[in-house]
């Protein structure tokens, strides 16, 4: 009985020291995302989802937030809407006029009155420059704000809304912009894209190639290789800086989308703490999903922000 006394105590000593010397287990991805959003001076919406795998990371992802620019994703979705119907032509050649004008650094409005464009053109400058001139002018061929917004709400989308020159909504417009919308319903709109379901297949294939061509790409699809396609789109105003992107991983696309308001820095410069939030997560997520890429942006690479 003595023996058998010590044979079970010494198991049970070795066992508190195995215990003792095991690793601590590693962080998981909703800890690693809270961490970093918790030091972040303002309000954060964070919804990230792995098509392949299903792992969710949701962070007030069912809240109220500006859209900014990633408004004109919904707004490309009535364009072509209007194109699937037969009511616009893909390839049709436009004329522009200086009443369409939205004063910036567009690319849209150095054109002279009455020059022409094609309307595949105008879409393309709405989304790769993120171009107000030309999002304005789709805007108005979708139908108005108040078309997209029935469009969006007859496929599923109860928050995502157009707020500017939309009878109706100037109090929307007063609290949020040009749009609102929800990271979880901004990222599923992408989501569903890639899959071919909105509008329809080939309307969803041109749509995600027009996101896979971004011209502002410093801040989340900086820290991303830049040979791995991605599907993106930004937006930023003053106490707001937003980013939504698939990522077409070789592990399986994941997605997510980041939005801030109410944010203390309003800066316009590389480190203003929403870019500088948009790369830390995205560099947490494709660090986390793809752990042995061995992929890190080059040595000064910081230099074209």
């Amino acid at each position: 009985m003595f023996l058998r006394r010590n044979l079970l105590l010494h198991a049970l000593l070795l066992s508190q020291v195995f215990t003792s010397c095991r690793p601590p287990a590693e962080p998981s991805l909703q800890d690693l995302l809270t961490e970093r959003i918790k030091i972040f001076r303002g309000d954060v919406g964070l919804y990230v989802h792995h098509l392949g795998t299903g792992e969710t990371v949701a962070i007030r992802a069912d809240s109220l937030f500006p859209t900014a620019s990633l408004i004109k994703v919904p707004i490309m979705l009535g364009v072509f809407n209007k194109i699937e119907k037969g009511e616009l032509d893909y390839h049709a050649q436009l004329t522009y006029h200086d009443s369409l004008l939205y004063p910036g650094e567009d690319i849209l409005g150095s054109f002279r009155d009455g020059e022409k464009i094609s309307l595949s053109k105008v879409l393309m400058l709405m989304i790769t420059t993120s171009d107000n001139t030309a999002s304005l002018w789709c805007q108005q061929l979708a139908g108005t704000g108040s078309a997209i917004n029935t469009w969006l709400e007859e496929n599923g989308f109860r928050h995502t809304r157009v707020n500017s020159r939309t009878p109706g909504r100037e109090a929307d417009r007063e609290k949020f912009g040009w749009g609102q919308t929800t990271p979880r319903e901004m990222a599923d709109m992408l989501i569903r894209i890639r899959r071919g379901e909105l509008v329809s297949p080939r309307a969803s294939e041109r749509i995600y190639r027009n996101l896979a061509r971004i011209y502002w790409d410093s801040e989340a699809l900086a820290e991303i290789p830049p040979y791995v396609q991605v599907a993106s789109k930004q937006g930023a105003v003053n106490q707001s800086r937003s980013e939504v992107v698939l990522v077409n991983a070789p592990h399986g696309d994941y997605v997510f989308c980041l939005i801030t308001k109410n944010q203390e820095d309003q800066s316009w410069q590389p480190a203003n703490g929403g870019f500088v939030l948009l790369r830390d997560v995205s560099r947490i997520l494709w660090n986390y999903f793809e752990p042995g890429y061995g992929w890190h942006p080059a040595e000064g690479a910081t230099g074209w922000y």
